[in-house]
């Protein structure tokens, strides 16, 4: 089973910015990406950003220009990929969701998807 620890939500004015991180104890040999999904009240769960192992980023089109992924970083104990997030508007309000994409049995099968428990971002006055 693969953990992820969100951490970076809260309350901003609009214009304000936030860092988000997510890491895993999970061996970086077995993740395919690690990246973060939105969901606002009343709407589906969407991709904000993911990023390879290899440091390939993906960005959704509201995202581009505003937030930045970096490549995963290592150390011996966790993997950490972190989101910046700036000029947040309020239609960014929502829960951000960490997906990690992760080999189980090797490279024999997919990967699969694991998600964190989520971490509240608000953006208002």
């Amino acid at each position: 089973q693969v953990q992820l620890v969100e951490s970076g939500g809260g309350s901003v004015q609009p214009g304000g910015s936030l860092r988000l991180s997510c890491s895993t104890s999970a061996s970086i040999l077995n993740i395919y990406t690690m990246g973060w999904y939105r969901q606002a009240p009343g709407k589906e769960r969407e991709l904000v950003a993911d990023i390879t192992e290899a440091g390939v980023p993906m960005y959704a089109t509201f995202a581009k220009d505003r937030f930045t992924i970096f490549p995963i970083s290592r150390d011996t104990a966790k993997n950490t990929v972190y989101l910046q997030m700036n000029s947040l508007k309020p239609e960014d309000t929502a829960i951000y969701y960490c997906k990690t994409q992760y080999y189980t049995n090797g490279y024999q099968s997919p990967p699969v998807d694991y998600w964190g428990q989520g971490t509240q971002v608000t953006v208002s006055q």
